[in-house]
């Protein structure tokens, strides 16, 4: 039976190791936020590292990335990991589709992410971290299944990388694979356009950080967006699993 997984994140939350992590399963094919070729179109206002490039190698069309989303996995693979963005969910995004894809949810403590964010985008909304979205996302699926999503929080995947996945992949029913904790350095195939204007830091790595508390401290001037997404994290925290 195909799985076919959409892990729910925000910008610089550990999104893109989790990628390599499943990236590194024989039996898994992977896809890099194939939303943001839409999402950027449709906010060309906002112009993200990158924006060029997206547009000129991504399927813009939102009809057609949900049938290659919902329809069958790429090379006869077992898994379809799709490491999507939350705030990609624009507004009039019909949410449907969703449905027929198994969902989970990656966190990471907002002051953490914030600080990290500024480094791209020096003025984010609460919007920009995908926790709204996220939030919104988590409670309809609930709504409508009665049974709560898999939540992962960043800090808990990197201090014990072995037991998170694997609780995840029990959360998802696939066996966990020993490969998800390694991969090769460098860039993929299957990265996004975007990619070298993000991943730096990714390409050098071959198995998740250790995790290191940040001392960063959030500007003043996002002391408000800084609360709303405590709140919001707070909220989805709760359910993490552990």
């Amino acid at each position: 039976m195909s799985l076919r997984l959409a892990m729910w994140s925000g910008p610089r939350n550990i999104s893109t190791a989790m990628m390599r992590s499943w990236g590194s399963r024989p039996d898994a094919a992977v896809c890099d936020e194939p939303l943001y070729a839409h999402y950027l179109k449709m906010t060309g206002d906002r112009r993200h590292p990158g924006y060029d490039e997206t547009l000129a190698r991504h399927d813009a069309e939102l009809a057609t990335v949900i049938r290659w989303l919902t329809g069958p996995v790429p090379d006869g693979r077992q898994v379809f990991y799709q490491k999507q963005m939350a705030h990609h969910l624009l507004p009039e995004v019909e949410l449907a589709w969703i449905d027929e894809l198994t969902s989970a949810f990656l966190i990471r403590e907002p002051r953490e992410m914030l600080t990290s964010l500024l480094e791209f985008l020096p003025t984010p909304r609460v919007e920009d971290t995908g926790l709204p979205q996220q939030l919104a996302l988590f409670e309809r699926i609930r709504a409508r299944t009665g049974l709560t999503p898999p939540v992962l929080d960043a800090a808990d995947v990197l201090r014990q990388p072995r037991r998170m996945l694997a609780l995840l992949c029990d959360a998802v029913d696939v066996p966990f694979r020993e490969e998800m904790l390694r991969w090769a350095a460098g860039p993929r195939e299957t990265d996004g356009a975007w990619a070298p204007f993000w991943y730096a830091k990714v390409y050098e790595t071959t198995t998740f950080a250790p995790y290191k508390p940040k001392e960063d401290i959030v500007p003043e001037r996002l002391t408000k967006v800084l609360a709303e997404c405590e709140r919001l994290y707070r909220r989805l925290y709760e359910h993490r699993l552990r």
